[in-house]
Formats: structure tokens, sequence, C-alpha cells
């Protein structure tokens, strides 16, 4: 159990930590739950993610061995026309259920929200209605010890006061410094108000505590940054007096003295201060414009400069989650905690990052600094952070769980799936060493390509806390085997591998004979890979016809023989089949539950891998995609066609079969990451689309801005092929949709392709 589960072990731990540093990192989660307003519209992401109707998410976050969740009991949720006319059943139930599990839930009242519709974060009885609110949470639910009554309340007033992204959409230094007091006072008349029921009530204080480096020339302006990213924590640690750096600052934006000492006469500390640390909160500024994209310049009124990622251009890298974690230790001797870990990236990406916040947590606390915990947030994903919650165009990112995984034609709710960084958070929970081989290899952040500018040096800047790498090499991770090293596909895996840092190694036919038991067992006994991908495979569809015994040793015996070897040596095999195992004889998106029913050979030899490998080896991936285009390689369909369409020549297709065409780069993407999830059996990969081929040119041409007067639609029967094909042969999936739609994918091949 977590030792903040009742007062009475409150007091006894905290006796303990101070004569012992090394009790047990925790390993505490959190739902992305932002209820934000942009105009008169709230974006709600417990209704985006599905979580506001699915109960059982808990006993699944139960699963993973967390000590405590920082969840909501939102404001704008429970009592939007009033605390008289407040819904509780739902926090009610969550509540009631996280409590039976053993889970400590860390309230939420407001999340980057600004309350309901009679206030906002400038008005100036804010903080009384909110503790009017907090006081009824109180009271309905006595045994909640942790509370987080405003998360963020400087990133918020940024937001909403400086930026004019949420509302009220200020952008001057005033609104600003009204809605950060305004949400400041808030926490600590909630707070007080909470303590009447529960003295022993604790304070979790969260805040985004993200550095700012510049040229010389800005040192002023980063300076100020630096010291305004304290602003928050300051105020209710009653900090901000006529001696600090900021009073003269906030008297500027229009606060008056008499405001400020009332944070001086009515502190309110945390009880533990969680930091939310992102790769994207340490930024750099730089008069040198001409460096950087339009979209990053900005400026001061004094001076005109660009704002870009720190990680971007400073040639050292970041001072990272340890450097702020000992700041923030340093400053205020509290009690500390990471309450968000989260990247948007590769899924072994998100593996490192928590793991270097895990590791960066555990050294901090073997030198004596106070930290509890560590978040794994964003358990089931967020949506639309890439345009900071100001737009609901569904994106998504992944999390713990991944969303995409539901009943395509049933249109049901999303059901959780768990990813890899479950299988992370559950050993972390529960003390067990990590020696994945993806982990040996630095994340993006600490890699050359990181750096999209000219890189500077930031050296003096990132403080004395950044833990000095060693100067030895790495050793060499076990690498990704990749059969197939002709072909366009494992050509593509490499060079994504190579983009994401998995260590792979591209075997040729001489290296890997994968129809050949020995040499199939010898390259694994040598190489030691971590996994297989076999993108290996006979694909002239017509000439299987005349050739059946090659194209069967090739698409069938080959793999059930490295199949029957991954299963001796314990490696995961991802292998591929095709859209081509189906007749066509429907007219809904096939499902991995659909029989098959194989026209031509080439069918045939998938129909019988899929069957042999999965008999071999029940814990292979076996993949069916559809028709693949892509930037890499000039014989695809799309390519071909707008190749002789731009040149003024004919282009024949066909008019009539329907197929779900499939993006190589998405493809790879989308493989790698269900392999690196542990994930097995057959799953259905194509971009969304159900289009004919002629139509599919017509689509790639207009993007392309080419002309179609020259493209020949005409039947299937007409192209004189010799192998049949069915009419119809669009994937679907029962297990979830994880490809972009075939717009999208066709506009970043054109891209790709420049």
């Amino acid at each position: 159990m977590s030792f903040f589960f009742n007062s009475s072990q409150d007091v006894t731990n905290n006796v303990l930590r101070e004569n012992n540093s090394q009790l047990p990192l925790e390993v505490w989660a959190g739902v992305e739950c932002t209820v934000n307003r942009v105009g008169d519209e709230y974006l709600d992401q417990l209704e985006r993610n599905g979580h506001a109707t699915r109960l059982n998410d808990l006993d699944l976050f139960a699963e993973l061995g967390i000590k405590a969740i920082r969840y909501p009991v939102l404001w704008e949720k429970i009592a939007p026309n009033g605390i008289e006319n407040a819904d509780w059943s739902w926090a009610d139930e969550r509540l009631g259920r996280l409590r039976e599990l053993g889970i400590l839930p860390i309230v939420g009242l407001v999340h980057h929200g600004s309350g309901p519709r009679d206030t906002s974060l400038v008005d100036l009885e804010f903080p009384e209605k909110l503790a009017v609110f907090a006081r009824a949470v109180a009271d309905r639910y006595p045994w909640v010890t942790h509370y987080t009554p405003v998360n963020e309340p400087l990133t918020t007033a940024r937001f909403s006061g400086m930026y004019g992204h949420w509302y009220p959409h200020g952008r001057d230094d005033l609104t600003f410094a009204r809605a950060l007091l305004g949400e400041c006072r808030a926490v600590a008349l909630a707070m007080k108000a909470i303590r009447e029921v529960n003295p022993n009530a604790q304070l979790v204080q969260t805040e985004d505590l993200g550095k700012t480096y510049s040229t010389p020339k800005l040192e002023y302006q980063a300076e100020l940054e630096n010291d305004r990213r304290w602003l928050s924590l300051d105020l209710l640690c009653g900090r901000i007096n006529p001696t600090h750096s900021m009073w003269g600052y906030l008297k500027k934006c229009g606060i008056s003295e008499a405001e400020l000492e009332t944070f001086l006469q009515n502190t309110c500390p945390p009880d533990i201060i969680g930091i939310n640390h992102y790769l994207t909160s340490e930024r750099f500024l730089d008069e040198h414009t001409e460096n950087y994209p339009a979209w990053t310049h900005g400026g001061n009124g004094r001076d005109k400069y660009a704002d870009v990622e720190a990680v971007r251009v400073c040639a050292e890298g970041l001072a990272g989650p340890r450097t702020l974690l000992l700041e923030t230790w340093e400053r205020y001797h509290l009690p500390l905690a990471v309450t968000e870990a989260h990247i948007s990236c590769t899924r072994e990406e998100q593996l490192r990052w928590f793991y270097e916040v895990w590791n960066a947590a555990k050294e901090l606390q073997t030198e004596g600094v106070d930290i509890r915990a560590v978040t794994v947030w964003a358990l089931l994903g967020s949506y639309d952070w890439n345009s900071l919650v100001t737009k609901a165009n569904g994106y998504y990112e992944p999390g713990v769980f991944d969303l995409r995984s539901r009943s395509v034609s049933s249109g049901e709710s999303p059901h959780p799936r768990p990813t890899a960084i479950a299988k992370m958070v559950q050993d972390l929970a529960n003390g067990h060493q990590l020696n994945h081989p993806l982990l040996e290899t630095p994340g993006w952040w600490h890699r050359q390509e990181r750096l999209l500018y000219p890189a500077i040096s930031c050296s003096a800047m990132i403080g004395k806390a950044r833990k000095k790498t060693s100067s030895m090499p790495p050793a060499s991770p076990r690498p990704l085997a990749i059969v197939g090293a002709r072909g366009t596909l494992g050509k593509a895996f490499a060079r994504l591998c190579e983009v994401r840092g998995i260590s792979y190694q591209l075997l040729t036919r001489q290296e890997m004979d994968i129809t050949d038991p020995a040499s199939v067992d010898a390259a694994l006994t040598q190489l030691k890979p971590w996994a297989v991908v076999n993108a290996a495979g006979y694909v002239r569809v017509d000439d299987a016809e005349r050739e059946p015994h090659l194209c069967l040793q090739v698409n069938a015996e080959g793999p059930a023989i490295l199949a029957a070897a991954c299963a001796e040596h314990n490696v995961p095999l991802l292998t591929f089949s095709s859209d081509l195992v189906f007749d066509g004889a429907v007219s809904n998106p096939y499902v991995e539950t659909d029989t098959v029913a194989p026209l031509n050979v080439y069918g045939c030899s998938k129909v019988l891998a899929e069957k042999l490998v999965l008999q071999a080896y029940p814990a292979a991936l076996v993949i069916r995609t559809s028709a693949f285009f892509g930037p890499w390689d000039e014989y695809n369909f799309v390519t071909i066609a707008l190749r002789q369409l731009s040149a003024g020549n004919s282009f024949v297709a066909a008019e009539d079969g329907i197929v779900s065409p499939t993006y190589v780069p998405d493809l790879v993407h989308a493989s790698l990451d269900l392999l690196i999830d542990g994930e097995c059996g057959l799953w259905h990969l194509a971009n969304k689309s159900a289009i004919a081929w002629a139509d599919l040119a017509k689509l790639a041409a207009k993007q392309a801005g080419v002309s179609v007067s020259n493209l020949i639609s005409v039947p299937t029967e007409q192209l004189g092929l010799t192998a049949p094909r069915p009419t119809y042969s669009v994937l679907g999936s029962s297990r979830g949709e994880f490809m972009p739609s075939l717009d999208n994918a066709i506009s970043r091949y054109l891209e790709e392709r420049i």
C-alpha cells in the first residue's frame, strides 16, 4: 500500500523519510483529463478517450501495480450549473472503485480548465467559487487525502492569459497575472476548505518547470522566463516579497501590493511538489530569426526572436529531468514527485523517456533528495495536444494503453490495449530489473539527428546538476534481424529502424536462407537478435501461377522454418501475409476472423504460411496487408502512375478492383510498435480506404497536381493478368485501426518524394 493512504501512515513515513532516503520509489499514474474551454466550446479529454463511460478501465489500471493515480473530479463536469445541481454519480462510482482496489486517488478539481460558464480565471470570485466546490468534494469523500485543486496554474495562466489559446483568451501581462494569482489563491482557499473537513489533507501541487536558454543578447529575456517559471510555487510558499525578482514584474503587470501581500499572509506550501516535464518545455531564444521557420518568430516589444525547442538547437542537449528536480529540491526542500512523464513518439522512445525520468529520480533519491514517485502519464493517451488542445482534429497519442483497438464494424467504444509501457510500469512497480535491448540506445533527444538548426552551446546555462555522461562508447545492443535485404519492405524497415534508433541487421539470403533450417539456426545463434522481421517473399503474383512450387517454398515453407527456429530460440517473430487470401465475395472490409478463400497460387501460399507459422509459433505476429506504395522505390503502382501521367504517357488501371492501399512507412511504424508491444496472432494493417486502382491513380494525381487526361480505366479482365484477383479485398480490423487515412498517406508520400 502507498505510504500516503492514511494520516497515521503519513506521519510514520514522513519520519522514516527523514532518516532513510532509500524507501522505494513509487509508480503513480494519471489519466489525461483536460477539460479546457476555447471560445464557447469545451474540449473534454475524458469524453474523447472514452473513460467517461468505462468503469472497468480502473481494473486495468490496478493490474499495473500503481500506488496512486491522479484522478479527476472536475468542477466543470460535476457542477456545471452550480453546486446545488451537482451530479456526483460518476465520481461516487469511480472513487469508490479506486478505494476498493487500494489505489490512492490524488483528486484534481480543475485541469487546464476555467470552471463552469458562470466564471473564468480572471473572475475575482473564481477562488471563492472553487473553494465552495472543494468543500463539497471533501464533505462527500472525507477519506480522500490528496488533492491537486488546480493543475499547472502557471502553464494554464500562460495559455489562457498570455498566449490567448484558451478561455478567456487574454494576450497581455495583466490577464496572465490576474489568472495566475486567481488560480493560486483558489488553491489556497480550496485547501483551507478541504482541511476543515480533513485536517491532514495533502496538497500535491503540479507545475511544468521547463528552462529557457538564449543567445547572449537575449539573456535578459531568458532570465525573466526562468524567474517566472517559479511564480506559482513561490506565491503558494509566501516567497513573493518586495525583495523578490518577480515583485516588481507583477506590480508592473498591474497587480497591487495589497494583493501580493495576501499571499504572504496566507501561505499554502505544497506537501508534495509535482514536476510535469516534457521535452518541449525547455526553450531557446535567438534573435537570428533567419535560421528558423517563420512560425517560431515572436518578440517582447524590445527584440524580435525565434522561440524554439532547446533540444533542437543546444549542442549539449537538455538540462533534463535530473537538473529540474534538483533545482526544485534545492529551492524549496519540499517532497517531490514527477507527476507527469510522457512523450509523443514511437513506442521505444516512450519507453526510453519514462525510463530516463525514472532513473533520474532514483539517482536523486540515493543522493538524499526526498522524491516520492514517478507518474506515468496519459494512461489512455491524449488527443490534439499537438495543437495545444485548441482544435478537435482527432490527433491521438497512445499512452500506457492504446485506444486504437475496437470493433470497426460495430462502432464500439475503444478497448484499451496494453502497450509495452504497461509491461515496463508493471516491472518497475514490482521492483523488477529492466533489460530490454531497446533501452540501450539513447532517445532521439540525445542523438545527433535531433538538431534541426545550427547548433549553439548552452553549457553555461544548463546548470551544475546535469549528470555527466561517460565518454566510453555504449555496448552494442542486440539487433533486430530483418530478413529480405533486397526487397522494398526490408529496405524500408532498415531505413526506419535507423530513424528510430533501433539497432538492426539487414540480412541477405546468403546470410539467412529461411528455406534452410541450418542457415536460420546459425544466423540466430550468431546474431542473438531480440526479434526477427521476415520481410522476404515471393511477390510476383502472376508468375506464381507458372511456378507454384517456388512460390510455396519461399512464401510458406520458409516462414514455417523460420517460425520453428524463432520458437526454439525464444525470439519474437513478425512476418507478413496478404489481402489476396480472400476471394472478394463480400462488400464489407475483411477482418482477421473472416474465412480465407484464395483465388490464386500466391494467395494459397500466404494462407498456408499463416497456418504453418502460427502452428509452429503461436506467439508469432502475422500481419496481413495490401498493395504497397511508398516514397523509396520506383516500382509501386502510385509512383509508376504519377511518372507516366506526368510524362504525358497513357496509363491503364483497373476500374473495378477495390483495395485498401498501404503506405509502406505507416506499415513499418505500426508493425514495429505492435512487435515491441508483444502482440501476436493475425492483424490487418492498411491505410483506411476502399478504392479502385484507377481511382487511386486519380487521387494521387489530383494531390500531385498532375493531369489525368491520359488515364485509361478498364475492367480488370481486360488487363490480361494470369492470376485471378478478388474484385474486393479491402482490409478492416476487429483488433484495431492503427493506420492513418489514405488521403493523409498520399500527402506525406508526395512530401517525402520531393
